[in-house]
């Protein structure tokens, strides 16, 4: 399967998944197009799950990981965090420089409430905790 088809393929998965909410997509289906940083051979992936059980699910047990597999075909190894995790309010769809914040934060500082990666275990109930101390 080939660029586009696999690409699609992936995509319909995900929103076919259990917990599945939204995720970034031009006119054309996906977000190849948009251009997020100063490299233009970096592509943005940003969706909204229910939890991060429904993204890991998604993720490493549906064939979804046989594409991670081969990652490396398609995608140089990056030397610093490549995605971020955040929790959003019900109904709240993130914006791309939201996103970028998140990723530029969760790179100089690490796994925070505000910003984080599989790593860590945050919960919603974790980051109104930071917000009041």
């Amino acid at each position: 399967m080939k660029g586009q088809q696999t690409l699609d393929k992936v995509n319909s998965l995900a929103e076919k998944t259990d917990g599945f909410v939204w995720r970034l997509k031009d006119d054309s289906g996906d977000a190849t197009s948009i251009q997020a940083f100063e490299n233009p051979n970096m592509l943005v992936n940003m969706s909204v799950w229910q939890n991060v059980d429904s993204l890991k699910n998604f993720m490493f047990r549906t064939n979804h990981r046989d594409f991670m597999r081969r990652k490396n075909e398609w995608f140089e190894k990056l030397n610093e965090d490549n995605y971020v995790l955040w929790w959003v309010e019900d109904g709240h769809i993130p914006s791309l420089s939201e996103a970028i914040s998140r990723l530029n934060h969760l790179r100089e500082h690490g796994d925070t409430p505000y910003a984080f990666s599989f790593k860590a275990n945050f919960t919603p109930r974790d980051l109104s905790e930071e917000a009041t101390s």
